[in-house]
């Protein structure tokens, strides 16, 4: 797999210019005490210290510093912009930034200077971070980060069922973790029918991916990834621009992976599970069909609404597993629903938590790290709208309410009392601003690392 984000911050070279990163608030005293030529040349260019903004300060060899505009100084994307807005070569933050800052700025630099370059060349050399000390969790956090990325962003002929297996145990054997998987027709035997339902149409077979890794006395946290490598929508064919990023519809289980190996990476305290339903939801002869009813492993019988509502019908089958295991939390990642998109847009994950603890802790964790999420409710008198009248319930039914009632679904096959959360995700940025880049996006994946390392004591 290309690794398309670049380590700058060990790169040597000419000795490094100064960066000064200044945001609006202090500028007007930064800018007082600086030389009289350098006020000048600022006030001339009418440089406020915008965020985003960035002028390069002139010297008798050219250009030797620069200064750059931002916003909030611990949010990593304040400083995304500077890879590609200064020019070529090395460069060093400028003055005291704290170690919260520092980190910001590591992680940022990396986010901005990502491009995936599988298939095409990066464009022009971007400018490199030099510094005194790595701060070595910013850069798994940042690996994490584009594991996420180059995942959603490769094309699903590179990035099937297959492919996605052989990341997960490439993951695993780098990490010392224990790793299965359960492909085709042995899903059937091993009780896992609805995965096989959504996957048996296409060629290249369904499976479930299980990781595991950790010391048995620690707390156990199961990881669980919708793994829809392609999603035609199936015999409820998606139309054209409905289905021209559906190779991102496996953006849940490029989350779950990313996080499990930040999890093992950082060696945090706990006994890890990763379970994904990696699967291609295609047309073929043995595509399941509308109406069908499918048996599931918990025993509750599914009839099928839409053969679009696919993601939460193979998810149904891995959180039951995940119950199975008596673990002490359960987390999953999907890009679930487009009511969710409707309802919060691209930037913003939905929430749904079946403990207010959890949900408390996810979001004050995306409020330290600048991650955002936003909490969404799990309204139990929508299980009307999943009434079946021939099974136990529907896959699908109403419009209304279509994100609360896809994480109403999931909550069924949750053994009650397990503390488990939901994350309904867009995993894609649909236009470009600095550190996001149109394409695979990780969204909340750095405030549930930060959460768990706070709850488990890492």
């Amino acid at each position: 797999m290309t690794t398309s984000h670049r380590d700058d911050s060990a790169v040597a070279g000419n000795p490094p210019r100064d960066a000064h990163f200044i945001d609006r608030r202090r500028f007007p005293e930064w800018l007082a005490a600086q030389p009289p030529a350098i006020r000048a040349w600022l006030q001339a260019q009418d440089f406020r210290a915008s965020p985003g903004s960035c002028v390069l300060l002139p010297g008798d060899d050219g250009c030797t510093g620069a200064v750059l505009g931002i916003g909030d100084p611990l949010d990593p994307c304040a400083y995304a912009h500077a890879p590609s807005a200064l020019p070529a070569g090395d460069w060093r933050p400028a003055g005291a930034l704290d170690g919260d800052a520092l980190r910001a700025l590591q992680l940022g630099w990396g986010l901005g200077a990502y491009r995936f370059t599988r298939y095409k060349d990066g464009g022009r050399p971007l400018a490199r971070l030099m510094l005194d000390a790595f701060d070595q969790e910013a850069g798994d956090v940042l690996t994490a980060c584009v594991r996420v990325r180059d995942l959603v962003n490769t094309p699903t002929q590179d990035m099937g069922p297959v492919q996605l297996e052989a990341v997960a145990r490439e993951v695993a054997t780098a990490h010392g973790a224990s790793f299965t998987s359960i492909v085709g027709d042995e899903l059937l035997a091993q009780d896992f029918p609805a995965i096989h339902a959504v996957g048996r149409a296409s060629h290249r077979a369904p499976r479930l991916l299980k990781l595991a890794w950790g010391e048995a006395t620690h707390p156990h946290l199961v990881l669980v990834g919708k793994g829809v490598c392609f999603d035609t929508g199936g015999l409820d064919i998606k139309p054209a621009d409905g289905m021209r990023w559906m190779k991102k519809d496996m953006g849940g289980a490029a989350h779950a992976i990313a996080l499990a190996e930040l999890v093992m990476a950082r060696r945090l305290p706990l006994r890890l599970t990763l379970l994904v339903p990696a699967v291609e939801n295609a047309i073929g002869p043995d595509a399941y069909r509308p109406g069908e009813v499918i048996a599931t492993r918990k025993g509750v019988s599914v009839e099928i609404d839409n053969t679009d509502a696919e993601g939460r019908v193979v998810l149904g089958d891995a959180l039951a597993h995940a119950g199975e295991l008596s673990p002490d939390l359960i987390l999953d990642f999907a890009t679930l629903t487009g009511a969710a998109r409707i309802a919060l847009g691209p930037d913003l994950p939905a929430l749904f938590a079946n403990d207010d603890a959890l949900a408390n802790d996810w979001i004050a964790a995306g409020e330290r790290v600048r991650d955002p999420l936003w909490r969404m409710p799990l309204w139990r008198p929508y299980l009307r709208y999943l009434t079946s009248n021939i099974a136990d319930m529907a896959n699908a039914g109403s419009r209304m309410a279509g994100a609360v009632t896809a994480a109403l679904y999931l909550e069924r096959f949750v053994p009650e009392g397990t503390p488990w959360a939901h994350l309904d995700v867009y995993a894609w940025n649909d236009s470009a601003r600095p550190g996001r880049p149109v394409g695979g996006e990780a969204l909340a994946l750095r405030a549930a690392y930060d959460m768990l390392k706070v709850r488990f004591g890492g």
